[in-house]
């Protein structure tokens, strides 16, 4: 599969980029960093042109990301339309409003340094009603930084480009493991945390000025 991308990006070009780094950010399994490499040794080559490569994957990354998030969103619709016992909904909310929080960052980070979590932020953004605005400015720095890399180091070592593409891919790999390790972590102890605050005031002594006075 390998030597058959590398034998269609000169020749499918700059629709082949877009719709690779587009079908990637809605999860499917596209090797869009193996595509934006051979693009960059292709324009180092002079058979693309750089600045135009460039231009069609982060067009192709932004478009997609835009899908995911609207997927999301009506999702989230759907999904909120049923009936949760309290507990969940306490816990959708705070995940909800961490997400509003702390959002901007994900997306940006999950565009490149995190890049397999990329498509899954897109749904979960869109089904948190994490704003548009801040979604999408978020998202496009980061595919700028991710489209940025990529091509630029594949029109820097044209010669190594799938030793490179086997490089970043487990980098990558290993990264999103530990953010989705870290983000369970995170996810459990707001999780206990709710449920311990639910079952205190239960758990809790009466005070003395509560305690009932013996009849005499």
């Amino acid at each position: 599969m390998t030597e058959t991308i590398l034998a269609l990006v000169p020749v499918y070009g700059l629709v082949l980029i877009a719709l690779g780094t587009l079908l990637s950010c809605l999860a499917l399994p596209i090797p869009s960093s193996l595509i934006m490499l051979s693009a960059g040794g292709f324009a180092a080559a002079g058979d693309l042109v750089l600045w135009q490569a460039g231009a069609a994957a982060l067009g192709g990354a932004v478009l997609g990301d835009q899908l995911g998030y609207q997927a999301g969103r009506l999702g989230g619709r759907l999904f909120s339309a049923r009936k949760l016992s309290a507990g969940r909904t306490a816990l959708m909310a705070q995940a909800g409003a961490y997400l509003q929080d702390k959002g901007s960052l994900a997306v940006f980070l999950s565009r490149w340094l995190f890049s397999p979590l990329g498509p899954y932020v897109n749904f979960v953004g869109g089904a948190a009603q994490l704003d548009w605005v801040r979604f999408t400015r978020a998202g496009v720095a980061g595919e700028a930084v991710w489209v940025t890399i990529y091509i630029g180091l594949g029109a820097v070592f044209a010669d190594d480009i799938l030793a490179l593409a086997d490089l970043l891919g487990s980098a990558s790999g290993l990264l999103a493991a530990l953010a989705m390790a870290g983000g369970l972590g995170l996810w459990l102890r707001a999780a206990l945390r709710l449920r311990q605050r639910r079952r205190s005031p239960d758990q809790n002594p009466p005070e003395d000025d509560d305690l009932p006075l013996p009849h005499p």
